[in-house]
Parts: structure tokens; sequence; C-alpha cells
């Protein structure tokens, strides 16, 4: 394995190839993480999420996302992780937008299809990362550039591709109403009944729906939005736990904190000691 490792023995940045049985084992993993598969094809199972890909494809996961393959074939496969400590998506959003794109979205299918060129692309900029990495002086410096471009080159990617399927797919306009509503009511309103009322659909069309344009029920995304609300708020303030659950309307920090690890399989303060506290923190607001 290629790595750069903090004092700590947190792995910074790492670069290594892994096995399809690898792959089909279920995981979480405290870094940033991108699959770089360049043959083969399969399930990606991403929390809630199970989403079919072909290659070559990149597939991206948020830290402590429990994420495996299934019914794979013949994959050949890199992995390229990195920790919040060494690049914050976050902090840098300006110069890279792939946090909610590429990381930290619940809505959309986390792969990037690849032509053979941009696959050629990929695979360039891994192996000069592999290189980097390798040298007995290593410059962070170096490898946060690498890093930028390969997250930069494949935001562009992302954007042409949704792009594209806005002409390719037929747009639910009830279900894109439902994804603003959430985002909007998720404080408050936590039953499918509660949107399917707001919608005016019936719950079981409202379900059925829901479930083809997003490939997830409407109890999951719920649940996943929430967390994915506690997540940012652990990672980007140093509010408390107990502070973080009245933001979200908990009513205590221990039901807060059930619910949390229920869905995660972490508590709150696992996950803000394994992902750390970003610099964004300090900088600003949130």
């Amino acid at each position: 394995m290629n790595d750069i490792s903090a004092t700590s023995g947190e792995h910074l940045i790492s670069l290594r190839s892994v096995s399809q049985k690898e792959l089909c084992l279920p995981a979480q993993f405290n870094q940033y993480t991108v699959f770089f598969i360049s043959e083969g094809n399969g399930k990606f199972h991403s929390d809630f999420g199970i989403f079919n890909f072909e290659t070559p494809v990149l597939l991206f996961a948020t830290p402590l996302q429990v994420i495996h393959m299934q019914e794979c074939s013949n994959l050949i496969c890199r992995m390229l992780q990195f920790h919040g400590d060494f690049y914050c998506i976050e902090y840098h959003r300006k110069e890279v937008a792939c946090n909610g794109l590429l990381f930290n979205n619940i809505y959309i299918d986390p792969a990037v299809s690849l032509s053979p060129e941009d696959a050629q692309f990929f695979e360039s900029l891994m192996q000069q990362i592999a290189v980097e990495c390798s040298q007995s002086a290593s410059s962070e410096i170096v490898l946060r550039a690498y890093l930028q471009l390969f997250l930069a080159k494949a935001s562009t990617l992302k954007q042409r591709i949704l792009g594209a399927q806005v002409y390719q797919l037929e747009k639910d306009d009830q279900m894109e109403k439902f994804r603003l509503l959430l985002d909007e009511h998720y404080l408050i309103l936590h039953k499918p009944s509660d949107y399917s009322g707001l919608l005016a659909m019936s719950p079981d069309n409202f379900s059925r729906r829901c479930t083809k344009y997003f490939k997830k029920s409407p109890s999951q995304l719920i649940q996943e939005r929430l967390v994915l609300e506690a997540k940012k708020q652990l990672h980007l303030t140093r509010q408390s736990i107990k502070e973080i659950a009245y933001n979200l309307k908990f009513k205590d920090e221990f039901y807060f904190s059930r619910f949390f690890k229920k869905l995660t399989q972490v508590s709150p303060q696992a996950f803000r000691d394994q992902t750390g506290i970003s610099i964004v923190a300090d900088l600003s607001s949130y």
C-alpha cells in the first residue's frame, strides 16, 4: 500500500489495490473513499442505496458509510482514500465543488462512469500519486495538488453526467418536489405520510415512485437526510453532542445518540473522534 500517515497512525492519504473478495465484505472507513474499478461489473451498496455499475467507473463513499459490492464479476479495483485532516472538502469547496456532489449526497448515484480517455487520465493520476507516496520524503503539497485535480476532474464529469440525464430520463416533478420538501422540513417531519400528504399522493403511490426515482424508500431518505445533517454538524462545528441533538430537535442527547448509532453503527462521539473536526469549525460559524 502507498500511503502517508499522521503521527497517530491515521492514514492521511492512501492508495492500494483491493481484491474482489475484500470488496464484497461490508466495511466502514474513517476516510473519504474512491474506488477506481477498471474492469468487471456488479452492484455497489452504500448505506440504504443499491447501485448497478459497469466499468470503467469511479465510486465515491463518505466516511463511515457502510459499503460493499455484490453480484460482482471479474473486478479490478484500486482504492484511493484521504482523511478530512489531509484535505477538507468543505474548506476547498470554492476550488472543488465535490461536497454534495461526489460526497454527502443522499439523492444521486455515487458513480461516475468513465470513457476510455477518462479512465486513462485517472489511471495516470493514480500512478503519480503512488509514486509520490512511495518517496522517502513525500510532499503533502504535491499530493494535495494531485488529489484536488482528481476530485475536480471527477466533479466536472459528474456534473456533465447529471446534465445529460435531464434529457435522457423522464423527470418526476413530484419526486423533485419531495426532495425540496425534505430538505426544508426534515427536522420536524419524520413520517412518509407527512410528505405524501403534502404532495397529495396516496402513501403507496408515493412510496413506489420514490423508490423507483431515488432507488431508496421514503423512510430511508428521511432518516439519511437527518443523519447527513448530524454528520455535518459533528464534523464542521465544535458544538457539544447535547447542542447538536437540540439543533436537530431530538428530545435529548441519549435519544439522538441511539438514533445515530442505529443508522451509522457508531456513536456521534465515535464519529467525531474518527473523522475529526474540520478546520472550517474555527473559521466561521455553522
